[in-house]
């Protein structure tokens, strides 16, 4: 099974910024003008998931939750390191989680459009 998170937006360019250049993912394509959708989809290659974020002339009115997070688990702690290098250099501030597990085994942040975003430690070799 393929996993797409879809999402819409009004800082496409930040958003690609954010999770390219700060999160180390990459851009596996995108598209203009599809029905009025511009979108970009972002992820790692070779793997069956990636994230769509879409652009159009509707502005976003967004209502996300403490509880509504996606979890990136980097696989080694030398990539774990260099995330949060990123995010410190950024100015990216860390959260604490409303839950605490959050606390115990990762950083939380937020992206460009406020959504809640973990960095966990618990899968590093």
């Amino acid at each position: 099974m393929t996993f797409r998170f879809a999402r819409h937006t009004n800082n496409l360019e930040q958003l690609k910024s954010f999770y390219i250049d700060v999160l180390g993912l990459e851009l596996l394509g995108g598209f203009e003008n599809h029905s009025g959708y511009d979108g970009i989809f972002i992820g790692k290659s070779n793997e069956n998931w990636h994230l769509e974020f879409t652009r159009s002339d509707e502005v976003v009115a967004f209502h996300f939750s403490d509880e509504d997070i996606l979890v990136f688990y980097p696989n080694t702690k030398l990539e774990f390191d260099a995330i949060l290098d990123k995010i410190i250099t950024n100015k990216i501030q860390f959260l604490k989680a409303k839950n605490p597990y959050w606390n115990e085994n990762g950083k939380m942040f937020l992206d460009p459009d406020g959504y809640r975003v973990v960095i966990s430690n618990l899968k590093i070799k």
